[in-house]
């Protein structure tokens, strides 16, 4: 396994976002900054907790369809919070032997580490504490579990629009995928405003940013830039909900109700 020893010191006094996607999902493990912030975007916008449960859906039947077309290790940055079913439950379903590494920078999902640690016998899984612009960290310690000559399915899910240009978005994808074997696959999900209203889109973008958390929604342009050099598999890039539908069941609540977010397969040849 692995982790850092020691369970960092936890800022509760503003929100992060992988405590408030926990709120999101009517999860335990956020604190008041997090609901707080949270109530103010519900408020505005009721649906997002249902967005949010969309967009953890196309990640299990993304994990589901590279686990079923034989990848058999997974690197997942900006984790989350556990929630049942993880996505080494998805992939370990299909694929006992399965290693799985995950990767966030809150002391809170540390913490939850060992539910995200209990798999298969037949596989393996690690944790990394580390901030997703720590590449070399990252890849460093995540090679204790992944092969990086064999192919790794790269999941980037909800965490991109977290990250500004200036944050180095691009060049994070870019540094990742570059060390990957080829045959493996970029998936990514992200926030876009092209679904939505503009100034729906720039309130929720500001009320992010008024509670201390980036938000940098991308077109679709933008967003098809982190598959440059990849081969986009099929269907391309859609809205969440809309990327192999089959392989997962209807988010409850989901009908009528848009994701808000782009999202894409991209394979390395």
């Amino acid at each position: 396994m692995t982790q850092t020893p020691q369970t960092p010191p936890i800022d509760t006094s503003k929100p992060h976002p992988a405590r408030l996607y926990d709120w999101y999902l009517g999860g335990k493990d956020n604190y008041p900054p997090d609901e707080e912030l949270g109530r103010r975007l519900t408020e505005f916008a009721p649906v997002i907790p249902v967005m949010a449960r969309m967009n953890r859906a196309f990640t299990l039947r993304a994990t589901r369809r590279l686990a079923g077309l034989g990848v058999r290790q997974f690197l997942d940055i900006g984790t989350g919070i556990p929630t049942e079913p993880n996505l080494h439950q998805a992939a370990q379903k299909i694929a006992p032997d399965a290693r799985v590494v995950y990767c966030d920078n809150d002391p809170v999902v540390l913490a939850h580490a060992q539910a995200l640690l209990t798999g298969t016998p037949e596989g393996a899984l690690g944790y990394v504490q580390a901030d997703a612009r720590e590449t070399g960290r990252i890849l460093a310690e995540a090679a204790e579990i992944l092969d990086f000559a064999r192919p790794v399915a790269l999941s980037l899910n909800a965490l991109l629009h977290f990250l500004t240009d200036e944050d180095g978005a691009y060049e994070l994808v870019a540094e990742l995928t570059a060390r990957l074997a080829p045959g493996s696959y970029l998936v990514v999900s992200h926030l876009t405003p092209d679904f939505h209203p503009e100034e729906a889109s720039r309130k929720v973008r500001d009320m992010y940013r008024a509670g201390g958390v980036t938000m940098e929604m991308r077109t679709r342009e933008r967003f098809a830039r982190f598959f440059d050099g990849l081969e986009l598999t099929a269907p391309g890039i859609v809205a969440a909900e809309e990327w192999h539908p089959e392989l997962g069941e209807p988010v409850e609540g989901q009908d009528g109700v848009h994701s808000g977010a782009y999202a894409g397969v991209g394979r390395k040849g």
